[in-house]
């Protein structure tokens, strides 16, 4: 079994248009499939890239939100999902103070999304 990687910031990847209505409510409830799943899906570093590939393949106007990991406190659990691995999990909406920054999340010209230069 993996072993918890708990870093300092943990990645959500949303469309631009529920991101800004998060923003004017102050607060992030999840997108459909977190709200399927029953919590908010987030990735690590190191699984963001894999994330968008397999979730987001082909979907423009996507933001990279960074959040802040030690403010959700017990909220946030990392549970077994693809492959073994250990991903973030938010069992509670997203307060927006603990965003540390939103990025664009453009499709390149291989067709993957490109993340930002200073992305880890």
């Amino acid at each position: 079994m993996a072993t918890v990687d708990r870093p300092a910031l943990v990645y959500k990847i949303v469309p631009k248009e529920l991101w800004q209505e998060a923003q004017k409510a102050g607060i992030f409830h999840g997108a459909p499939v977190d709200h399927a799943d029953g919590f908010i899906h987030f990735s690590t570093a190191r699984q963001a890239r894999e994330t968008a590939r397999r979730h987001f393949k082909g979907q423009a106007d996507l933001l990279l939100v960074a959040v802040e990991a030690e403010k959700l406190g017990e909220a946030l659990r990392y549970e077994v999902s693809r492959g073994g691995d250990l991903f973030p999990h938010l069992y509670a909406a997203l307060p927006l103070t603990s965003v540390v920054w939103t990025r664009p999340l453009p499709i390149g010209p291989d067709g993957d999304h490109e993340f930002p230069e200073d992305f880890a």
